[in-house]
């Protein structure tokens, strides 16, 4: 068996093995977490012109500069202009429009007056306290000019984002294609959990946890169910898979009599990258393509497979969906537990991490075996130990990816 690689050359490894779809085009409200393909530039201002920024009553500025309660000024109102009307009259000295937020500021006008900070009858105000000139205003391309770019290549869309598509006039955006992620667990002792044979089998838990992660990453999941271990089934339902853009396999591939998977992936014409990584959990992990298809065969261990998933497969669904940031985020935290493990062999270890803590302090959620699916439910973090260390003790400095 050839000696194992390292996490970040396997990473590496991977995500030079893959790139970013193809792009479509899609309405504004089916774009919300995806992944712009163009820039978008502005063909308006934004707002399209001056305009005020809150009710009350718009005025000469040299008319009301020093009004007080003891001697308010007093303007005749000219007219009411709510958002969405054009003012029909201009202010001259003397006079004034009382305005809602977001109409038009009428010609003469050079500041509006709160409504808070007045009293008033239809015809007539009276202003009791003046803001600084120009205040309450917004004025034409504040926010946005004409020809400004207001999207990115490779951004992801949020709710904002699409706010601000839409105000330039984009009802549809250029984003990159979700890759579909063909999803087969193996095993004669594993069942679904709706088959009404499962009684006494290991239900199918690595699935749906899976389709979990692919969908979280951008992708979308495609169930192939569960191939007993027979060679002629695991062939046709792998050739099927490999219909999709990525391919996961879930068990299978350690070195069994009845482990199937890698043989009938290397009658497909499989290409290995790798075949184990010196981590834990995780290290039975096979990488390769088939006809340019990438091809991830995860341990079976509930843990093992959702580790080598964040690790590995995240990032390629990542960069397939035209990100940039492809690695989760990380920070230094002080481990509140210790522990031992074998030296060369990078470890991750399910945490609890608190940043209420100055420093941030981590736990671990108890008992780290790879199949203690719940240390994923209790965590909200990976300790990422470095291959070097082999003793940790409470209080030493450790890395932690949050999840």
């Amino acid at each position: 068996m050839k000696q194992a690689v390292q996490v970040a050359e396997a990473q590496d490894i991977v995500l030079n093995a893959v790139a970013a779809l193809g792009a479509e085009k899609v309405p504004l409200r089916d774009a919300l977490q995806r992944v712009s393909a163009e820039d978008v530039n502005a063909s308006r201002d934004i707002p399209l012109g001056d305009n005020s920024a809150m009710d009350g009553y718009a005025v000469r500025y040299a008319d009301v500069a020093g009004s007080s309660s003891q001697k308010p000024t007093i303007l005749d109102v000219l007219e009411i202009l709510p958002a969405g009307k054009t003012p029909q009259h201009q202010i001259a000295p003397g006079t004034a429009i009382k305005i809602m937020t977001g109409a038009p500021l009428p010609v003469g006008a050079d500041t509006v007056v709160q409504i808070e900070h007045t009293n008033a009858d239809d015809f007539r105000v009276a202003i009791y306290e003046a803001p600084p000139i120009t205040s309450n205003l917004r004025r034409r391309g504040e926010d946005i000019h004409t020809g400004e770019c207001v999207l990115r290549q490779h951004t992801l869309l949020r709710p904002a984002e699409l706010g601000v598509l839409a105000s330039v006039g984009q009802a549809q955006v250029w984003v990159y294609q979700r890759p579909r992620v063909a999803i087969l667990a193996t095993g004669d002792e594993i069942a679904d959990p709706g088959d009404p044979d499962n009684r006494d089998k290991i239900l199918n838990s690595n699935s749906y946890t899976l389709a979990g992660q692919v969908a979280e990453a951008g992708g979308v999941p495609v169930l192939l169910g569960v191939a007993p271990d027979r060679r002629d089934v695991i062939h046709d339902r792998l050739a099927s898979g490999l219909r999709a853009d990525v391919l996961i396999t879930s068990g299978g591939v350690s070195v069994g009599q009845f482990d199937f998977v890698r043989e009938c992936l290397n009658g497909l014409d499989f290409e290995a990258r790798f075949h184990t990584v010196a981590m834990r959990p995780g290290s039975p992990i096979t990488f390769g393509l088939v006809r340019h298809v990438p091809v991830f065969s995860l341990p079976g261990n509930p843990v093992a497979s959702m580790v080598t998933f964040e690790l590995f497969v995240r990032p390629a669904l990542l960069k397939m969906t035209g990100h940039r940031e492809l690695f989760r985020p990380r920070i230094a935290a002080v481990l509140q537990d210790g522990m031992e493990k074998r030296r060369g062999v990078r470890t991750f270890l399910r945490g609890v991490l608190s940043q209420d803590d100055t420093p941030p302090t981590v736990t671990t959620t108890g008992p780290q075996g790879s199949g203690i699916l719940r240390s994923m439910s209790l965590a909200n973090c990976l300790i990422d130990i470095s291959e070097e260390a082999e003793r940790l003790s409470p209080g030493d400095p450790v890395a932690v990816m949050r999840i």
